[in-house]
């Protein structure tokens, strides 16, 4: 089995989770991921923190074809070319009996050459829109599956699957009691998470520093995961307050520590990406969704989705200065308001989506 993502944790997290269960599977002989070449390590790193034993890493070329310059998409154009001979080797030395694609650029030219020798693709859009390289897989899949059943209306006749949204264990073991140990939080105290995904969001991370000492004071305490790239400057930020007892930051969190962060959040501030669909609902967390504004439509939708199944409400990242604190505060401040939302997020959560996808690749597979 081959499994295929790139690009954002996004793609490899569901992957990842996935895998974890193939790994296991007795009908699972050889499973081997592949990335994106020339992505500074991005997916191998989450391939080697996730510790799940592939047989193989792979690495193929490809580059953004849509969105971008002239000159920039011509590049790109080469490298996919690269990519698919690349490809073609790889599924030559392999021979997978299927194929898992989540998304990303590297995608295209493994979905080419397994198309040429006749694998069974499956893919998995994990938002509730496909973007434009979705749309591209879904020509060569055999099935799409998907987070929500909404998404069925962008594929063909009978050819979607809903599975839900694959987590893995590590985010779903863990526990509130844990969680308040590992953090040193108040139980008296309401918890927000605020994080901007696997690679950080400057714009929330800016606007929560300045409104920490009034949330502190309305009794609320501060899971604050910044994101690497922006962990020096929000240090920067943050010596200016006074109040740190209850503002806990981090730069990145494992996945047992996110899943901990988790556990603890009464409500969640943050991106609308795809994961926001599956981790918000297992842990039923109510949300203030603030969406990227340069990443096509998906955050949107996502957040709209949520918001419109009153799981929680969306602040709009150019509004976020002024609107993030009384958003906030409005929720932990009225109990049966979060009660309300906390109990939507969860009813949308549908069972093990890892379990359910690792079947559908077996299936295709035929060794079910």
């Amino acid at each position: 089995l081959m499994i295929g993502a790139g690009g954002t944790g996004g793609h490899v997290y569901p992957a990842l989770a996935a895998a974890e269960v193939l790994r296991k599977s007795a009908e699972t002989h050889n499973l081997v991921f592949v990335g994106t070449r020339g992505s500074g390590g991005f997916e191998k790193t989450l391939v080697d923190q996730s510790r799940i034993a592939f047989d193989q890493y792979e690495a193929v070329f490809a580059g953004p074809l849509n969105g971008v310059s002239p000159l920039r998409a011509l590049n790109s154009l080469l490298k996919t070319a690269l990519g698919l001979v690349q490809s073609v080797g790889i599924v030559l030395r392999h021979r997978p009996q299927a194929i898992l694609l989540t998304g990303g650029w590297a995608n295209v030219p493994v979905a080419l050459a397994a198309w040429i020798f006749r694998v069974p693709i499956l893919v998995y859009l994990p938002d509730i829109e496909p973007g434009r390289t979705i749309q591209v897989l879904s020509k060569f899949a055999r099935k799409v599956a998907t987070t929500v059943p909404e998404s069925a209306q962008f594929f063909r006749e009978g050819q979607t699957v809903t599975v839900g949204y694959p987590l893995r264990e590590a985010i779903t073991s863990a526990t509130y009691e844990a969680a308040i140990e590992h953090f040193r939080l108040d139980k008296a105290r309401k918890t927000i998470l605020v994080t901007g995904g696997s690679r950080g969001a400057r714009n929330i991370n800016i606007a929560l520093i300045d409104i920490v000492p009034a949330l502190v004071q309305n009794g609320i305490q501060i899971i604050h995961v910044t994101g690497e790239l922006d962990w020096e400057r929000s240090q920067q930020q943050a010596q200016s307050l006074q109040e740190t007892a209850h503002y806990h930051a981090f730069p990145y969190l494992k996945s047992e520590e996110m899943g901990l962060a988790f556990a603890a959040a009464d409500l969640i501030v943050g991106r609308s990406g795809a994961s926001a669909l599956g981790e918000f609902p297992y842990f039923g967390a109510a949300s203030v969704l603030v969406p990227y504004p340069y990443a096509w439509r998906y955050q949107k939708t996502n957040a709209d989705w949520l918001v419109e199944h009153g799981a929680g409400i969306r602040v709009d990242d150019e509004s976020m200065s002024e609107t993030l604190e009384p958003s906030i505060i409005r929720i932990l401040c009225d109990d049966a308001l979060l009660n309300e939302y906390k109990a939507n997020a969860r009813s949308l959560h549908q069972g093990s989506g890892a379990e359910r996808l690792a079947q559908e690749l077996l299936i295709l597979a035929g060794a079910k």
